[in-house]
């Protein structure tokens, strides 16, 4: 498995939009994910790990947690974009959790469901949508 790039937004310490390019991260070989406790590295494995799989490891997704930051303004949707490589194939997972969300009409919140979103490349037709829940 080879990982292209990983956007953030919304999740975990991530306020804004974080995008990494992990292509240009490795074009020497390996790359080293390092900085001051509290810098946010945790944070791109659980997003690479929410992409992946659903969930977050270890009691960092337990009940009553949530993976929304808590610096993100409300408008603003919770989301995991995940381009990767397996088995030959170019793959692009997107994953948002459920979410309170502003309501359309009227005042107040709702809860907006869980979404998944795979794509998968083809050097023809570009990205197809795979796979929608």
């Amino acid at each position: 498995m080879r990982l292209h790039r990983l956007d953030i937004t919304a999740f975990g310490p991530f306020g804004a939009t974080q995008e990494i390019d992990f292509d240009a991260l490795s074009a020497a070989g390996l790359f080293l994910l390092h900085g001051p406790t509290g810098a946010g590295k945790t944070s791109v494995l659980d997003a690479v790990c929410y992409a992946l799989y659903g969930a977050v490891p270890g009691a960092r997704q337990s009940p009553g947690t949530s993976l929304r930051s808590d610096h993100a303004p409300v408008e603003l949707p919770t989301e995991v974009r995940l381009e990767l490589t397996v088995g030959g194939r170019r793959l692009e997972i997107t994953r948002r959790p459920a979410q309170p969300r502003p309501k359309k009409r009227g005042g107040g919140h709702t809860t907006e469901k869980a979404q998944s979103l795979l794509r998968v490349y083809d050097a023809e037709q570009g990205w197809q949508a795979q796979s929608r829940s």
